[in-house]
Parts: C-alpha cells; structure tokens; sequence
C-alpha cells in the first residue's frame, strides 16, 4: 500500500486512465468488427474513415503501437476496396 500522498495520486490517476483506455480499445475493435461484417460497400466506404480516426486516435494516446494501427489501417482498407 502507498504511503505518499504522490503515489496514492498516481494510482488513482492509473486507475482512472486504465479506465479510459479500455474503453476506447474496447469501441474501436467493436467498430472493426463492425467494418469487417459489413457487406454493402457504401456503408463501408462512410464508415472507414470513423475507424480510421479511432485508431490514430489510440495512436497519439499512446495506447496502441503505431505499426498495428497500420497494420489494421491497410488490411481494413483492403477489405471496403475488395467490397466495390
């Protein structure tokens, strides 16, 4: 247990942070899953760049790596190319 009214801080902030971050985790794979089952490629065209975003997104929050978020960015791009 913490001692210092600093790391009683901290764990609080972690707390709170590990929060957020599963949460944005948590709806941007629910919209790639979302992206993938789609079959109509209008829908899919409106709705990759929402995901997009999502994802760069956890990107500058740090709480993905850059190369995934390519990774996923390319194959999702493919997949609404492939739909048309």
């Amino acid at each position: 247990m913490a001692h210092h009214q600093s790391a009683k801080k901290r764990i609080r902030q972690d707390a709170k942070k590990r929060l957020q971050n599963r949460y944005y985790k948590k709806s941007a794979r629910t919209a790639i899953q979302k992206l993938r089952e789609m079959e109509d490629s209008k829908d899919a065209e409106t709705f990759l760049p929402k995901v997009i975003s999502m994802i760069d997104k956890l990107v500058k929050r740090n709480t993905w790596h850059s190369n995934k978020a390519s990774n996923l960015k390319g194959k999702l791009t493919r997949h609404v190319n492939g739909l048309s």
